[in-house]
């Protein structure tokens, strides 16, 4: 009777001290998921703090990408890391590593010979061998996007196995480096320091890294970005005041001449150029040009062709002549660009203007009737191909001079294809046809008034259609 009575006391003691048994052991796992997720939020704010000062630093891709793989050892525990890229092929290669890596292919005889130097060596192997972007763990983040865990790499028939222990894969976690819809790679690592499989809380670690990972990736290429946009508005502000600068501030005063000039250039800097410059006996020389291409390339070259001009030009009478010689002294320099120029020469004293034109658009000539006062209007042509499409002998023997009139009232309007073809809305052209009637109706006015009537007319065809070329448009009234 006495042992059922100490029996049913045990039981009943036992009873009550289950749950509380249970709620202990409940509440000290709970501590133990509290402190694990305490110690791997410490662990991403350190790797959060490693890639802010790698983005803060400036580093190369190739140093972040190393400061990554180095940063995910600190962070994991794992004996080994690397970081793979895809390439331009579609291959997969390694850009940073850590530690003795096992390279993705068994290693030949001879280069097990020469593992003295491990990981140095091991290094060098991993940067020179490349593979398929579905070959592999790696090749599995690539193509599914989510990462791998291999608790047990030697069960994993994907896993390679290398003959030489340092090389032995036990466990491998694999995570892909994206941030939103760009990737950038996969970061694996390999072996745990304290020998034990990766788990699963080790591998919500390293998703949390490759996060911060990517981020930084993202953050360091778009503060690269931004210095190099900086630099280069910079360079184009600096190629556009120099630009500015070799065009004329204000036409020369020439004796019963009135002279407009306007300039417009699509973006910082422009292709166009045009000059007016003085010559011997009271002469007039006025060019047109447009430099094929955009930007720096041809802001340059129209430098290069503006100079030359301006030397070349006293020399000869003859506008062809000129520009022979200019195409000449061009030669190599254009390499594989072209420029159509009109030069003429003005001379108010004889009421004639001489012109050549390689290759550039036709001089508008509107003429006043002196009985009836009304205007004429008419596109004059020449012989010419643009400077650096042809040989010398080519452009030479094509490239001629032309004669017309310049009677009192007359005005000579030169321009590049930025005006005539000027888009609006629907994508039509200005055109030659709507420049003539332009000026036909503003042939009474001065020739800055002419200049103002006829961009007023383009941009009230272009409407909200953006300019995409350069505009150049210059006038010539005789008194």
């Amino acid at each position: 009777m006495l042992l059922f009575f100490a029996l049913g006391f045990i039981l009943g003691v036992a009873a009550l001290l289950l749950p509380l048994y249970r709620a202990r052991r409940t509440a000290e796992r709970l501590e133990e998921e509290v402190q694990l997720v305490s110690q791997e939020r410490q662990l991403v704010v350190d790797f959060m703090h490693h890639m802010v000062e790698a983005v803060g630093e400036g580093l190369t891709r190739e140093a972040l990408h190393q400061r990554i793989v180095h940063a995910a050892i600190l962070c994991s525990g794992a004996l080994s890391a690397c970081l793979f890229e895809r390439t331009e092929d579609g291959k997969m290669r390694s850009t940073a590593v850590e530690g003795l890596f096992p390279p993705h292919k068994p290693l030949p005889a001879a280069v097990r010979e020469k593992l003295a130097t491990r990981a140095r060596f091991i290094e060098q192997v991993l940067k020179s061998e490349e593979f398929p972007d579905h070959e592999g763990i790696v090749g599995a983040v690539v193509q599914t996007g989510r990462g791998q865990l291999i608790a047990d790499a030697a069960a994993d028939g994907r896993v390679v196995l290398h003959e030489d222990p340092a090389l032995k894969v036990r466990s491998l976690i694999a995570v892909p480096l994206q941030f939103r819809d760009r990737f950038f790679g996969v970061l694996a690592v390999a072996n745990s320091a304290d020998g034990e499989p990766f788990t699963l809380n080790d591998f919500s670690l390293m998703q949390s890294l490759a996060e911060q990972a990517a981020l930084a990736l993202h953050n360091a290429e778009f503060l690269h970005f931004q210095i190099e946009k900086r630099q280069l508005d910079l360079d184009l502000s600096l190629a556009s005041g120099i630009q500015q600068m070799l065009l004329p501030q204000e036409p020369p005063r020439v004796a019963g001449l009135d002279i407009d000039a306007r300039y417009a250039p699509a973006q910082k800097v422009s292709g166009d150029f045009y000059d007016l410059f003085l010559l011997p006996d009271a002469r007039l020389g006025v060019a047109v040009a447009d430099v094929s291409g955009k930007g720096i390339p041809a802001s340059l070259l129209m430098a290069m062709c503006r100079t030359n001009l301006r030397q070349i030009a006293p020399r000869h009478k003859s506008p062809a002549e000129t520009l022979a010689e200019l195409n000449r002294a061009l030669g190599g320099s254009l390499r594989g660009m072209f420029i159509t120029i009109l030069y003429a020469v003005i001379d108010p004293v004889r009421g004639e203007v001489t012109f050549a034109r390689a290759g550039h658009e036709l001089p508008l000539f509107s003429r006043r009737d002196r009985v009836t006062g009304v205007s004429a209007e008419d596109y004059v042509g020449s012989e010419g191909m643009p400077l650096g499409m042809v040989p010398d002998e080519i452009f030479s023997t094509v490239i001629a001079d032309r004669t017309e009139r310049l009677n009192p009232g007359d005005v000579l309007v030169l321009y590049t294809d930025g005006l005539t073809e000027a888009p609006n809305e629907e994508d039509k052209e200005f055109s030659g046809a709507r420049l003539a009637d332009a000026v036909h109706a503003l042939h009474a006015r001065s020739a800055r008034e002419l200049n103002d009537g006829i961009l007023e007319t383009v941009h009230r065809f272009a409407g909200s259609a953006a300019p995409r070329d350069d505009l150049t448009l210059v006038t010539v009234k005789r008194g």
